[in-house]
C-alpha cells in the first residue's frame, strides 16, 4: 500500500500496512531553514502514571491549570455528526459484523456524551473526508488527522488528543539504558530511509552507525533478528507492532518519547469547518473534561496495551 499524499494524512502513514514509519520528512522538511537547534531532549508532555506502575502511562495533552468554559447547551447542535474512517484499526475499523469500533469511535462517543448530545459516525474514504466536510455531510471529523500548518489552511482544529512521537527500540535482554547521543554513538540503529526519523537521527545522534532500510518492516526485521542495536521510528507504528505477533515478542521501548514537533509534527486533533468556533469550543471543554474524569486513560489503555508514550 502507498503511502499518504495528503499533507494532513499523518496518521495514514502510521498506521498503513504493517505501520509504516512517517514517509515525507513532515515537520522539518517542510520547515525553512537549518534543522532547530534544540538537542534530543524534548519539553516533557505531562505524564498521569496509574497505580498498575511505570508501564501504565497515559500522556495528558490538556492544561489542567487553564479551566475551559462549559458551553451553553442552548447553543449546541442536538447531534454532533462525526466524520471517520473504517480501515485503520485500531483507531478506526468495521467488526466482523459490521459494527464500527476503535479508539476514535470511543473517543467521538464520550465527547457526545460529555456534551449530552447524540452522536452519530459515518464512516467514509480517508481521501474524502475533507470534500464531505465542505460540503456538510458531517460537522467534524475525528479520523487521525494531524494538525499540520497545510491542513490547518482548510479545517480548524481542537487541542490535539494524541501526540505521533518517536521511540526507540531494542531487543529484550539488553541493558535498559536510555538513548543518549553518548550511549547510542557506538549502536547500530535502524531507521526508514528519507523520513522526518532519519532526519533526526543524523541531526543529534550523528555518531551511531545509522543503517537506512526501504520500510518499516525491514527495519523491524533487522531489529528482531539483531541485526542492528536499536530502531528509531514513530512510536504509534512501534508499539502496535510490540504487541503483535510479527514482532515474536522480541523487543521493547527504551528511554522515552521524542516530541519535537518540528519532526514530528503537532498531533492529532478533530477538525471542523473554518470559523466553526462554538463547536470547536465545546469539543475542547469536553476533551477537557474526559482527562479529568479518567475517561480518556481508560481509552488509551483499552486501545493502546503497549502504550507509545
Amino acid at each position: 500500500m502507498k503511502p499518504p499524499t495528503s499533507p494532513g494524512s499523518l496518521l495514514r502513514g502510521l498506521i498503513t500496512g504493517a505501520c509504516l514509519a512517517v514517509s515525507t520528512v513532515v515537520a522539518h522538511a517542510q520547515s525553512d531553514g537549518p534543522p532547530p537547534a534544540a538537542g534530543p531532549r524534548s519539553p516533557p508532555v505531562q505524564m498521569f502514571t496509574l497505580p498498575q506502575g511505570p508501564a501504565a502511562v497515559v500522556p495528558n495533552f490538556w492544561n489542567v491549570e487553564r479551566r475551559l468554559e462549559r458551553p451553553d447547551a442552548a447553543q449546541l447542535p442536538t447531534t454532533i455528526r462525526f466524520l471517520t474512517t473504517s480501515d485503520f484499526p485500531p483507531f478506526n475499523y468495521l467488526a466482523s459484523d459490521g459494527a464500527l469500533l476503535g479508539f476514535n469511535v470511543d473517543l467521538a462517543r464520550a465527547i457526545c456524551a460529555e456534551l449530552a448530545v447524540t452522536c452519530t459516525l459515518q464512516p467514509v474514504a480517508f481521501e474524502n473526508l475533507l470534500d464531505q466536510l465542505d460540503q456538510g455531510e458531517g460537522d467534524a471529523i475525528l479520523a487521525g488527522l494531524a494538525s499540520s500548518p497545510a491542513m490547518r489552511q482548510r479545517v480548524d482544529f481542537t487541542e490535539r488528543y494524541l501526540g505521533t512521537p518517536a521511540r526507540f527500540a531494542a531487543r529484550k535482554g539488553l541493558p535498559p539504558t536510555a538513548p543518549t547521543p553518548e550511549s547510542v554513538a557506538d549502536k547500530k540503529v535502524a531507521v526508514v530511509s528519507g523520513t522526518a526519523h532519519e532526519a533526526y537521527l543524523r541531526a543529534f545522534f550523528n555518531e551511531a552507525a545509522i543503517r537506512t532500510f526501504p520500510n518499516a518492516a525491514a527495519a523491524r526485521d533487522a531489529l528482531r533478528i539483531g541485526e542492528v542495536d536499536l530502531l528509531f521510528g514513530d512510536g504509534i507504528g512501534l508499539a502496535l507492532w510490540l504487541n503483535g505477533t510479527s514482532s515474536e515478542s522480541c523487543c521493547g521501548f527504551v528511554g522515552g518519547p521524542f516530541t519535537e514537533n518540528r519532526y514530528f509534527g503537532d498531533g492529532l486533533a478533530v477538525a471542523v469547518k473554518p470559523g466553526g468556533d462554538l463547536l470547536r469550543q465545546a469539543i475542547d471543554y469536553a476533551l477537557q473534561r474526559i482527562w479529568e474524569k479518567g475517561v480518556f486513560a481508560d481509552l488509551y489503555l483499552r486501545w493502546f496495551p503497549v502504550g507509545f508514550y
